[in-house]
């Protein structure tokens, strides 16, 4: 699968398995499903990779680190990720709902930027179908934002795909491609360090949080 047209992309073995057990102990436990990293400098293997495929110097302008496990586990319905965190809310033509998460400003920007931004998913964790590995839906990211009645014909109309992963693969993703997850029947723990990149600085004044 391609990013340019399946909106996604797996690369094999970007770390190894003792890079990932280090930073599993340098991030540290997650309380509920993810926890937000507010002062965290990806490797700088991620920053290569987003580079490759931005073709720009990138920026990171949010990191999340997520664990489903035995004793949190949950299930993730089908969407698109449409929302940015800024640091304060400023009304701008073409960015809105506005939203407050964690004390945090979120807002949905224009389709176009959201079409020029990369999520990292670095697997920590070995993902598969027990324990929650992320499904897709191909080529999705090139239909725009979808309404849920667009959403649920999709489903029937494209096959799902199982990102499946070892311990070290990094997933790329468009924010618009179709994706969920569901929940884990396995004991197993499925950490996931999710970065958002960014190639561009926001308009109006509007500042990534």
């Amino acid at each position: 699968m391609k990013l340019a047209t399946d909106g996604f992309e797996m690369v094999k073995n970007v770390f190894s398995t003792e890079t990932c057990a280090e930073l599993i102990r340098e991030l540290g436990p997650v309380s509920g499903a993810g926890r937000r990293l507010e002062a965290f400098s990806p490797p700088q293997p991620l920053f290569d990779l987003a580079a490759r495929f931005l073709k720009c110097t990138p920026k990171a302008v949010r990191a999340i680190l997520f664990d489903k496990s035995p004793e949190t586990n949950w299930l993730v319905a089908w969407h698109q990720d449409l929302t940015i965190a800024v640091r304060e809310k400023r009304e701008l033509a073409g960015f809105g709902p506005w939203s407050v998460k964690e004390g945090q400003p979120h807002v949905q920007p224009p389709t176009q930027l959201l079409k020029r931004m990369l999520t990292l998913r670095l697997h920590l964790d070995d993902a598969d179908e027990e324990n929650g590995a992320l499904r897709v839906l191909p080529g999705t990211h090139k239909l725009g934002k979808l309404d849920a009645a667009r959403i649920q014909s999709l489903r029937a109309e494209i096959p799902e795909h199982v990102c499946t992963a070892r311990a070290g693969d990094v997933l790329l993703m468009r924010p618009l491609l179709l994706h969920a997850s569901g929940k884990s029947t396995s004991q197993r723990h499925r950490r996931i360090l999710h970065i958002e990149f960014s190639g561009f600085e926001l308009p109006g004044g509007l500042v990534w949080a």
